[in-house]
């Protein structure tokens, strides 16, 4: 079965986008499947379904707490919430101010330990574009909602994406690890150090979904190679 989502994986990355090479900036050579997150002053009205979009409207500077122990509430505010289902790559809602929902694959890791995530089916590259007046940048968390509690229980992952925009060239910065598992603290630790790491959709019985929060940045850039046979 895994080998025939990598198939089905890199054909489809390969109809969507082609080979394209890219020199110098830091990602690799090859076809994959880009997302736009794009940083507005203001909320649009609409869903944003129902098509084959490559972006994600964000609220442009809003952040909120990114809890790093389980923590209970009875609602998550969900602007500038990105979550996550498992499927082929598609944006299902662009719309992150109320909510948007991105689909991916499950990324299974031939490696896979606290300190160390290598040899996955895919990797993620990030860099940031716009704008790079006032040094903008935005963090990036992989969370889960543990929906068997009652309140539900959200929990982050201790491993945070810095997107920064700077004066100059920007590079994209290999984020596979932070995006596709969480690095959890599952035991009393003032420090939030991680003990336990867990890929996406690993669980049933929890909700995952990415927590942007935007301090000015107007566009984030994702690429997401498939690994070749």
């Amino acid at each position: 079965m895994k080998k025939f989502l990598v198939v089905c994986l890199v054909l489809t990355l390969s109809l969507v986008l082609g080979s394209i090479a890219f020199a110098g900036n830091g990602a690799p050579s090859g076809s994959h499947y880009n997302l736009n997150l794009l940083g507005k002053d203001n909320c649009k009205a609409e869903d944003m379904t129902g098509s084959n979009r490559h972006s994600i409207f964000m609220l442009l500077n809003y952040h909120d707490a990114t809890p790093l122990d389980p923590t209970t509430s009875p609602t998550l505010d969900r602007r500038n919430k990105i979550f996550l289902q498992e499927g082929e790559f598609k944006v299902i809602d662009g719309n992150a101010c109320d909510g948007a929902i991105f689909q991916l694959p499950q990324n299974e890791c031939d490696v896979l330990t606290v300190g160390e995530v290598s040899g996955c089916d895919y990797d993620v590259y990030i860099r940031g574009l716009g704008s790079p007046k006032n040094n903008p940048y935005a963090d990036m968390t992989t969370c889960r909602i543990d929906t068997r509690t009652e309140p539900d229980t959200y929990q982050c992952s201790t491993e945070t994406v810095t997107v920064e925009r700077h004066k100059g060239k920007s590079t994209f910065s290999n984020v596979t690890k932070e995006l596709t598992t969480l690095c959890l603290n599952t035991v009393d630790d003032p420090n939030n150090t991680c003990d336990e790491r867990v890929l996406l959709f690993t669980d049933e019985f929890y909700q995952y979904y990415w927590d942007y929060d935007n301090f000015g940045l107007r566009l984030a850039q994702l690429r997401f190679y498939p690994r070749v046979p």
